[in-house]
């Protein structure tokens, strides 16, 4: 073993030492209260990227998603899940440049009955450039666009669902 490996490999062990002493921890699936063990996603839509993505982040946590009402103590209300996309500019020839994708979702918590997260409405943009010579390629990129933000939304409403406190024994 040369110096320079030996030199590197207390660099990269000094490195671990320093960043598990300062607190850090890799970001995992929130932890949900146990009153949340059997939820029911209640929307109207059940194909859309943020349904499907909610779906399966509940399930990572450890959550029963049931497909009856009646078996579930926690009921997640998506009120509205839309996306779309809106015209920023445009060049001179008057053809699109650039436009934001947005996707806006609307919902609330209940358990047992009662509203423990009222209505919260999340929302976030991305601006995507448009190049008439590219149309399937940048349709493509739209809906890659569309697909991260409800991820991004998902997150949200996970770590919002976190910070709900365990029901009192």
């Amino acid at each position: 073993m040369s110096l320079s490996e030996a030199l590197r490999g207390a660099l990269v062990a000094g490195l671990a030492v320093l960043v598990a002493a300062c607190g850090f921890e890799v970001r995992g699936t929130p932890r949900l209260p146990p009153q949340m063990q059997a939820t029911y996603i209640q929307a109207d839509d059940r194909y859309t990227p943020f349904f499907r993505e909610l779906n399966t982040r509940l399930r990572q946590s450890g959550v029963r998603v049931v497909d009856e009402v009646t078996d579930a103590r926690a009921v997640i209300l998506v009120l509205s899940d839309e996306t779309g996309r809106r015209l920023l500019s445009v060049s001179p020839r008057n053809v699109p440049t650039e436009y934001e994708v947005f996707y806006r979702v609307r919902f609330a918590v209940r358990i047992d009955g009662t509203e423990v997260v009222p209505v919260e409405r999340l929302a976030l943009t991305r601006d995507v450039t448009f190049d008439e010579n590219l149309v399937l390629a940048k349709a493509g990129e739209e809906q890659v666009l569309r697909e991260a933000l409800a991820k991004d939304l998902v997150s949200l409403v996970t770590r919002r669902l976190s910070a709900i406190p365990p029901a009192s024994p």
